[in-house]
């Protein structure tokens, strides 16, 4: 791919597809990790006096529908202060947007126009045509093909990856293709339907994959323990057995809990105990791994030289089922092994224990980082691919 910082940006009208696509209550930002994600690039751009617009999507509006509540205007004011300067709001801004070098320009949600997601080629080019330079720096929609992620970068005159997607595919590519090993997985969340494929690819690339969550429920089922009420996907228990046996072949250590934390009910008041897998009651749930796992995971967490993470061990939202994830997160940020987090619960469990700055890389992107991990090629970063040797239609 071009790089942002390869080009001669100076009086140029770079028009950067960022991702401000951050939590809001009652019109407030709750967790502005995004914004701050993308102003080194947009330090950048301004540094060499770049005439800088920025476009993104909030939430999921109804196409060809204005919503107050989705627009940008409140990410404006608040990008206004961590830039220390003002970014100046456009409500109208596909017939063309003025801006002078050294100025920053947001744009309404692209999300508003028909004809973004389904990537249309008459508003791809509509966008295209308000730049000179397209900078691609949203690596969490890099997984979607839609107008301003792909369209545009196949008909803007130059399209170029910005310095946050070129970090994001360096992490990645720095713990799945050269890694210093034993690479180790931590893979937890709620459905093993959800993380199949994951899971299946990670067996190529990892010494250790160790799953947690309600996704480990299922594999305890496969083992033929009764998992009571818990969470569970009788239909997926064939795919745990055939990960089981192709971890087994293929030398790979898959460590599923040998203990839980277990209760009647997910509640904060709930009556818990610890117990082994042969000791599951019929009316009690898996809502933790216990501390015999969360001792294996630790000794196994201390040997690593690579770590990846996507997703809780446990309801961690709840302090009487916390201690497993908050003992992994403990484990991977106080290790010298180079640490990889992505996914949305993942990183509100690294803010909820305040380890941010003890992980290598926390990935900005949910689906993205996932299809990565899984395998799957970016349409965005194909695009790019594409781009460095092609010239516009």
């Amino acid at each position: 791919m071009i790089s942002l910082a390869q080009l001669d940006l100076n009086q140029k009208r770079v028009l950067i597809r960022v991702d401000l696509n951050v939590p809001l209550q009652n019109g407030k930002i709750t967790n502005d990790a995004r914004l701050k994600a993308i102003i080194p690039t947009l330090k950048f751009a301004l540094n060499v006096h770049a005439c800088v617009i920025l476009m993104s999507h909030l939430g999921r509006p109804e196409e060809g529908v204005y919503t107050e509540a989705l627009s940008l205007k409140p990410i404006a004011e608040r990008l206004s202060i961590l830039m220390n300067q003002p970014v100046r709001f456009v409500k109208d801004w596909l017939e063309g947007v003025e801006v002078k070098p050294g100025e920053i320009v947001l744009c309404e949600n692209v999300r508003f126009n028909i004809g973004e997601k389904a990537n249309d080629l008459s508003l791809s080019k509509k966008m295209a045509a308000l730049c000179d330079i397209f900078v691609m720096d949203a690596f969490a929609t890099a997984h979607r093909a839609e107008a301003s992620t792909v369209g545009i970068a196949q008909y803007a005159p130059v399209a170029a990856a910005g310095l946050l997607l070129s970090a994001e595919l360096t992490a990645l590519e720095k713990a799945l293709r050269d890694p210093k090993h034993p690479v180790v997985a931590v893979v937890g969340g709620a459905k093993v339907s959800d993380k199949c494929l994951l899971l299946g690819s990670l067996l190529d690339k990892v010494d250790t994959l160790i799953v947690g969550g309600g996704l480990a429920n299922t594999f305890i089922a496969a083992q033929g323990y009764s998992v009571g009420g818990s969470l569970l996907e009788p239909t997926f228990i064939a795919e745990a057995i055939a990960l089981l046996a192709r971890a087994k072949n293929k030398g790979v250590q898959l460590i599923v809990p040998i203990d839980a934390v277990v209760a009647k009910t997910i509640s904060e008041t709930a009556e818990t105990r610890i117990s082994d897998l042969t000791d599951i009651a019929t009316d009690e749930k898996i809502l933790d791994v216990g501390p015999k796992t969360s001792q294996l995971i630790d000794a196994i967490i201390q040997r690593a030289g690579t770590i990846v993470w996507n997703g809780p061990l446990g309801v961690f939202e709840l302090s009487s089922f916390e201690n497993g994830t908050k003992r992994v997160v403990d484990a991977i940020a106080n290790v010298s092994a180079f640490s990889l987090a992505g996914g949305g619960e993942t990183l509100a469990a690294i803010e909820k224990y305040g380890v941010s700055e003890k992980i290598s890389y926390i990935s900005t992107g949910g689906g993205a980082f996932l299809e990565y991990l899984e395998g799957k090629t970016l349409p965005a970063v194909t695009m790019l691919e594409a781009r460095s040797t092609l010239k516009a239609d």
